[in-house]
C-alpha cells in the first residue's frame, strides 16, 4: 500500500501528423511576440529549421535562430544562447531537436529569466516561479526532454554532467510531429528508442514509482518493443514513428514523476567523461543493471517481461525474467546497437573512475537496489 504519491504534468501535448506545418495558432495563444529558435544542425541540415520558420508564420515573429549546440549539451553553449536571446529581446523560445537542443533552450529559460549562472541553479527546485515561456519540438523518440522537468548538461571543463530539475523547466506545450523524426538516421532511432525504453524500465522499477507511472512506463515498454525495429529499419513507416514518438513522450511523463536508476547513473558518469551518445551507453549497461536489480523487484521485473512479450506461460518468475532481459539485449541487437562499452571507446582502465562518478549520480538514489562502489565496477565490468 502506498502511503502518498504526488504526479504533475505541466505541459500540453498535441500529436498530428504535420502538426508543425500548422502549429501559428499554438504559438499565438502564448501571447508572445519575439521567438528565438533553438537547433542543432541536424536540424538545419535537414531542412526542418525552414519548415518550422513556415510553420510559425503569422503567427508570431521570429527574431533570430540560435543552433551553435554539441551533441552533449553544455554549459558554454547554453550561456551563450541566453545571452544571444536578451540582446534580440526573446520572449519565447522555439526549441526543435533532440535532448540536446530541448535541454539546452530549458536552462537558457532559466537564465533569460533569472540571470546570473548556470551554475547557481544547478540541483533541485531552486526555481520558484515560471519562467520565459517555451515550446518544444522533438525531433527524436527517445529523451522526452518535452513533458519532462528536467535537464541534463555538460560541464566541459569539470567533465562531469550537471542536473537542473524544477516544475518550472518543462515547456508550456509540446508538438509531436511524427513527420519530424523522418530523416533520424537509424542509428540515431535505435539508440533514442533505447533511451526512452530506458526511461519506462527504470521509471517502473525505481523507489519513487507510483501507480500513475506505472501505467505509463509499462505501456511505453509495450510501445517500444512493437515498433522501434519498423522505424528503425523502415525510416518512412508513419505509424512506428507516431508510435515511438508516443512512447518516448509518456517514457518521459513516467520518469518525471518516478525517476530513474543505476542505469543512468552510470550513463551520466560515461557520457561525462567520453563521448558517447546518451541512449546508447543506456542501451549497452540496461541488461546489466536489470539482471541486477531483479534480486530486490523480481515481481516488477516479471511484468516488464510481460510488455516485452514474453509469454509467462506458469513458468517460474526467474526465467521470465531472464527472458526479459533478453529480450531488451535481442531489440538492441536486432537494430545494430552496440553491445559492449569496449565497442565505444570507454576504456576498461576508467571503469573505476567511473563507478565513483555514478556512485554520486542524483539517479542512483531512487534505484530499486542500494549498490556500493565495487558493485557499480562489477557493472561496468561485464559491460565492457
Amino acid at each position: 500500500m502506498i502511503d502518498f504519491f504526488e504526479f504533475q504534468l505541466r505541459p500540453r501535448v498535441q500529436f498530428k501528423v504535420g502538426l508543425v506545418d500548422e502549429m501559428a495558432p499554438e504559438i499565438a495563444r502564448l501571447e508572445s511576440t519575439r521567438a528565438i529558435i533553438v537547433a542543432d544542425d541536424g536540424v538545419v541540415k535537414t531542412g526542418m529549421l525552414d519548415r518550422v520558420h513556415a510553420g510559425l508564420a503569422g503567427g508570431i515573429e521570429i527574431v533570430g535562430d540560435f543552433c551553435d549546440i554539441p551533441a552533449n549539451s553544455s554549459v558554454e553553449s547554453v550561456e551563450r544562447g541566453a545571452a544571444f536571446a536578451k540582446e534580440i529581446n526573446a520572449d519565447v523560445i522555439v526549441a526543435v531537436g533532440g535532448g540536446s537542443p530541448i535541454d539546452t533552450a530549458k536552462c537558457m529559460r532559466i537564465l533569460m529569466s533569472e540571470g546570473g549562472k548556470l551554475h547557481d541553479y544547478e540541483g533541485y527546485n531552486l526555481l520558484d516561479k515560471p519562467l520565459v515561456p517555451m515550446i518544444a519540438i522533438p525531433t527524436t523518440a527517445g529523451t522526452g526532454s518535452e513533458v519532462t522537468p528536467f535537464a541534463v548538461i555538460r560541464d566541459e571543463a569539470a567533465e562531469v554532467k550537471l542536473t537542473f530539475a524544477s516544475p518550472f523547466l518543462a515547456p508550456e506545450l509540446a508538438i509531436l510531429d511524427p513527420t519530424m523524426t523522418q530523416t533520424l538516421p537509424a542509428r540515431l532511432t535505435a539508440a533514442t528508442g533505447m533511451d526512452a525504453l530506458t526511461h519506462a524500465i527504470e521509471s517502473f522499477v525505481s523507489t519513487e514509482a507510483n501507480p500513475i507511472s506505472d501505467s505509463l512506463g509499462l505501456q511505453a515498454i509495450d510501445l517500444i518493443s512493437n515498433n522501434l525495429r519498423a522505424a528503425t529499419h523502415t525510416g518512412n513507416d508513419m505509424e512506428a514513428r507516431g508510435q515511438m514518438l508516443v512512447a518516448a513522450c509518456i517514457a518521459g511523463m513516467a520518469f518525471s514523476s518516478g525517476f530513474l536508476g543505476i542505469v543512468h547513473a552510470m550513463a551520466h558518469a560515461i557520457g561525462g567523461s567520453y563521448p558517447v551518445h546518451h541512449g546508447t551507453a543506456n542501451s549497452i549497461l540496461l541488461p546489466h543493471a536489470m539482471r541486477f536489480n531483479s534480486e530486490i523487484a523480481p515481481n516488477r521485473f516479471a511484468r516488464i517481461a510481460r510488455s516485452m512479450g514474453v509469454n509467462a506461460g506458469g513458468r517460474a518468475e526467474e526465467y521470465v525474467i531472464e527472458d526479459g532481459i533478453a529480450a531488451v539485449t535481442a531489440l538492441a541487437n536486432d537494430c545494430n546497437m552496440p553491445m559492449r562499452l569496449r565497442d565505444v571507446a570507454v576504456p576498461k582502465e576508467a571503469l573505476p573512475a567511473l563507478a565513483e562518478v555514478a556512485l554520486t549520480d542524483g539517479t542512483i538514489f531512487t534505484n530499486p537496489r542500494t549498490a556500493t562502489v565495487e558493485e557499480i565496477v562489477q557493472l561496468l565490468e561485464e559491460a565492457w
